[in-house]
């Protein structure tokens, strides 16, 4: 396969060893279901912190990639040894074209492992490299505010080095925090949606009308798994959200707002907990975020 991904992940990170192994297996299978959704291959390995994914197609892979939950952020990048003469040599070429003149720019390197060099000797190394090598560029370092950002990723043998880093959704993979059902009656239930599973919930979702077949096809690209169910009217609602779930065992239900908002449906959802997560947001913000993940999604 032509193309390499490294994918990395934050919060997993801090969790204990036996849940952290559980938790990197269950976002590599949610990579591949996405994989598979969208009806392209790819190979899948990992180390101590990152995945790694190999597919043909770089560009189509990263936006795949962006839509797992638990994914901070991905890299194309170009792997090389972990000499330091091997790195220089492959610096160099790779960082060129992205380079014009005057362009104020930062080495970002981090290193993992026990090698002769430290991660700030590593970044120094490189930037004293380009500007030696490129004199005719003038070029400006600028660790604050640069231009453009040189990633080297130095992983025990292996380098990856990379110009652009896109962010994913961060958060938990899904499947490791139960079962909820959602309902989803414009922007601030879709959000809502998105937010729990954020949190690692499987999610179904319960529409208040075809005008909101658009929240869910956004919502579906970040869980292809996620049942459909046909649109119902606002006064079937919590009825509907009841028998969405009991058919998942589903363990709570997601409001928009809050319970007070449904006086009349304490008793149908009394075995299960309410959640409202966008209750502290204002309109303006929930339109925000939600144009956002849009984005995200395309």
């Amino acid at each position: 396969m032509g193309a390499q991904l490294l994918v990395r992940y934050g919060e997993l990170a801090l969790k204990s060893p036996p849940v952290r192994r559980e938790f990197e297996r269950t976002l590599s299978r949610n990579i591949l279901d996405q994989f598979l959704a969208n009806g392209m291959a790819c190979r899948l390995r990992s180390d101590h912190g990152h995945l790694y994914v190999e597919a043909e197609d770089a560009g189509r892979a990263i936006r795949i990639v962006r839509r797992v939950f638990g994914v901070t952020s991905v890299s194309a990048v170009e792997e090389v040894g972990s000499d330091l003469e091997a790195i220089r040599t492959a610096f160099l070429p790779s960082a060129r074209p992205h380079l014009s003149e005057g362009a104020r720019f930062a080495v970002r390197a981090r290193r993992t492992g026990q090698h002769p060099y430290t991660s700030q000797q590593l970044g120094a190394n490189l930037g004293e490299l380009l500007l030696e090598s490129l004199p005719e560029l003038h070029l400006k370092v600028d660790l604050t505010h640069p231009e453009v950002e040189l990633f080297v990723e130095v992983r025990g043998p292996r380098t990856y080095l990379s110009i652009d880093r896109y962010s994913g959704p961060g958060g938990l993979p899904l499947g490791v925090a139960g079962r909820v059902v959602a309902l989803v009656d414009g922007p601030r239930g879709a959000l809502g949606a998105w937010l729990m599973m954020k949190r690692g919930c499987r999610c179904s979702w319960v529409a208040t009308g075809p005008g909101e077949a658009l929240a869910l096809d956004v919502l579906a690209r970040f869980d292809p798994k996620a049942p459909r169910t046909p649109a119902v009217s606002a006064s079937d609602a919590p009825e509907a959200l009841r028998a969405a779930a009991e058919a998942t065992n589903a363990d709570g239900i997601v409001l928009p707002l809050s319970i007070d908002e449904f006086p009349d449906s304490r008793a149908l959802w009394r075995d299960r907990v309410i959640f409202s997560p966008t209750v502290g947001l204002t309109d303006e913000e929930v339109d925000r975020r939600w144009r956002a993940i849009m984005e995200l999604a395309s």
